[in-house]
């Protein structure tokens, strides 16, 4: 069965001490595993997918202003990947896909679901941030959509612990996913 990564939202806002509406050390600690999972993929010919969230600067009109401090905003540092990622984007950019995700899903609003089915790609592993924000909208789609999950319980992370725990019960009892 052919599989794909998304690395979902791993940026400077998200994971850096500094970041506008970061994780922090949990967000931090999953890097390495990140890292290492995205080099194994592009190692095996598989192809690897960064969904990025992207928003517009004094954007009143998306639905998360109202509810989260402004945060990667089109050309800033803090949507840059963050910490080694980068690096491995940087060395195997033509190999990687950016796609740029303006919703909690990276199905939302974008090609993702062609882009897979094209590839007859049925087996998605998940790793990112933030788990029960973006990782698991992303996941609740691909579940609706028939696609095999597999989230790497090492690879995401999320600033509320309790939605972080919620999660991870949700994706494998109630979507049926794999937990690595």
């Amino acid at each position: 069965m052919k599989k794909a990564l998304l690395v979902v939202d791993y940026t400077v806002d998200f994971v850096a001490d500094d970041g506008a509406l970061t994780c922090g050390k949990p967000g931090q600690v999953i890097e390495e595993k990140i890292c290492s999972l995205t080099e194994e993929f592009l190692e095996d010919g598989e192809l690897v997918i960064m969904p990025v969230d992207l928003h517009e600067e004094n954007d009143a009109f998306h639905p998360e202003a109202k509810l989260f401090p402004p945060h990667n905003i089109r050309g800033t540092y803090g949507r840059k990947l963050y910490g080694r990622l980068a690096d491995v984007y940087e060395t195997h950019s033509e190999k990687i896909v950016w796609m740029d995700k303006t919703r909690y899903s990276a199905f939302a609003g974008t090609h993702l679901e062609l882009l897979l089915r094209e590839r007859k790609i049925e087996e998605i592993h998940i790793v990112g941030v933030c788990t029960d924000i973006c990782v698991l909208h992303t996941a609740v789609d691909a579940y609706n959509k028939g696609f095999t999950i597999y989230i790497h319980e090492k690879g995401v992370a999320s600033f509320d612990q309790a939605g972080h725990d919620w999660a991870l019960r949700h994706f494998s009892t109630t979507l049926g996913a794999h937990l690595l």
